[in-house]
């Protein structure tokens, strides 16, 4: 009883200190005159992916390989299989052309190499360099097209901005680092909560990791997608699952690689991957088909989910 309430209380810290920590940021870029173009594409952009990011190197760090790679893979599931298929059944999801084109091309490429990188079996120092490239090359591009589109011609990427802190540099620089505090220790303790629920319950780390700590770290893609698709943004819906996914396997990969190389697991290897390839195989199919994710297909989504979950369980129940 006590490690789930750890555990809950790790989770609560991640979504919170997450929160707190991007506001802050947004804030101070504000301050210092930074455009607001950059700050969507990068601090708003992807900082619904930090918990994961925190998530997966203080599981390296403690020498638990299941739970850093479980958690990629299964946040990617998550994020489509149940919160867009979530988003969708809300409110069907319109798919823009020209941002989807783009980043579709960078989601299936980031697949591609994460399987590339997960079948090898082993994820090394370069392979997490050659990750953070081709996520730092993304970035790069995406910056350079935004900026030079023609006056009024923006895709709404700095339209949804989260609120900054108020009353001055000084307390976002305070909520800032509160927010680093809080992610960092709610990452440590809920690691260790599902590690001690693993072993008591002999369930692998590696299924920890693909479900109760990927779907805990997803909470933030949960609220921003279900927010989003009530209120009819479904550009932003769906853009919040992709740049969220490609983040996850190129920088949070990336960097876990190059904090400590990892043996990725074996049932990860055989069967997690391929549910994660089919998945985003699905998203592509759904949104090029049309242009529009309907309801059907979110509830197709949602019950290949909850198919996979059964099965993972399967064992334990």
């Amino acid at each position: 009883m006590t490690d789930i309430l750890i555990l809950l209380g790790g989770f609560a810290a991640l979504i919170f200190g997450g929160e707190l920590l991007v506001r802050g940021a947004v804030a101070l870029a504000q301050r210092f005159n930074v455009p607001p173009l950059i700050i969507g594409l990068t601090l708003v952009g992807f900082g619904t992916s930090l918990p994961e990011l925190v998530t997966s190197i203080e599981a390296a760090l403690a020498g638990s390989p299941g739970i850093a790679v479980g958690n990629v893979v299964g946040s990617n599931i998550v994020n489509i299989l149940l919160i867009l298929g979530l988003a969708a059944l809300i409110s069907p999801l319109a798919v823009p052309r020209a941002g989807f084109l783009r980043d579709g091309v960078t989601l299936s490429l980031a697949t591609v190499l994460c399987l590339v990188v997960v079948l090898v079996g082993v994820l090394e120092r370069w392979s997490g360099g050659v990750l953070l490239a081709v996520l730092a090359t993304y970035l790069g591009i995406m910056l350079w097209r935004e900026l030079h589109r023609p006056a009024g011609a923006g895709e709404g990427l700095t339209d949804d901005l989260p609120s900054p802190v108020q009353g001055g540099w000084v307390n976002a620089a305070l909520a800032l680092v509160a927010g680093l505090v809080l992610t960092i220790l709610g990452a440590k303790y809920m690691v260790a909560a599902a590690i001690s629920i693993a072993a008591a319950a002999g369930m692998s780390e590696t299924l920890i990791g693909l479900t109760i700590v990927a779907l805990g770290t997803s909470m933030p893609e949960l609220v921003t997608s279900v927010i989003a698709a009530r209120k009819g943004h479904s550009a932003v819906a769906l853009g919040n699952i992709i740049g969220s996914n490609i983040f996850n396997m190129l920088g949070i990969l990336g960097v876990t690689a190059l904090v400590k190389p990892l043996r990725v697991p074996d049932e990860i290897i055989s069967l997690d991957i391929w549910v994660m390839i089919a998945a985003t195989a699905a998203l592509l199919l759904f949104a090029r088909t049309g242009w529009r994710i309907e309801r059907r297909e979110g509830a197709a989504l949602m019950a290949g989910y909850a198919a996979y979950i059964g099965w993972l369980l399967r064992a334990v129940i």
